[in-house]
């Protein structure tokens, strides 16, 4: 059986980024960073959120990607893909980011992390790739990476070992509820069950439920 493992720590400065035509600031670019970095309750030390109001936070403040799923994108888009050219924070191996359950925990080197949401892709990450229509096509193929809030703090590198520690008893993938997101209505209702949810979950359910017309 593979071990699961970080294979890069990500972290990045907030930079100018022409975004939609227009300039703007964003951290997007992560760079692998060697040796130990601390993982406090609000990210990695040294990494920068520019864009606060939609990224960042208690809830959003580790941001992981499977390199099975970057691998999987090199293979559509016809060139390398770096670690943290997602502008993930975790790099990972061996570890199902996708079928991550919302709400399980996870231990990555010395921190111990609990799976909140999905990485829903915005123009800044298009703008970031150069990549057309990639808001729709990353959307579309259902693999967003997932955005990590931090129970205990520590200190993590690459190499360092990632374990599964819990699962909650209600199961929504990390895949369904971006899915849920975009309106689901059925799994959305599943994740109102779920314990360890981000906080923003009850605020877009209430949208999507009224959107479907539930």
């Amino acid at each position: 059986m593979t071990t699961a493992r970080v294979i890069s720590v990500n972290r990045g400065r907030e930079a100018d980024l022409v975004v939609g035509g227009r300039p703007a600031r964003s951290a997007i670019h992560k760079r692998p960073v060697a040796g130990q970095v601390a993982v406090g309750l609000l990210g990695l030390d040294g990494d920068e959120v520019a864009d606060k109001e939609n990224h960042g936070g208690y809830d959003q403040a580790v941001y992981a990607y499977a390199r099975e799923d970057l691998d999987w994108w090199v293979e559509r888009l016809g060139y390398e893909l770096p670690n943290g050219i997602f502008g993930e924070n975790l790099t990972t191996s061996g570890l199902d980011v996708t079928g991550a359950l919302i709400g399980e925990t996870w231990r990555v080197g010395g921190a111990v992390v609990q799976v909140t949401s999905p990485r829903i892709p915005c123009v800044t990450f298009q703008s970031w790739l150069d990549e057309p229509h990639w808001v729709k096509r990353f959307a579309a193929a259902g693999r967003p990476g997932a955005y990590l809030r931090v129970l205990t703090a520590g200190m993590v590198q690459a190499g360092d070992d990632a374990e599964v520690l819990s699962r909650p008893a209600s199961r929504v993938t990390v895949a369904e509820s971006m899915r849920a997101f975009y309106g689901d209505q059925g799994i959305m209702q599943r994740l109102l069950e779920v314990e360890g949810r981000g906080l923003k979950w009850d605020e877009i359910a209430e949208q999507v439920l009224a959107r479907t017309g539930s």
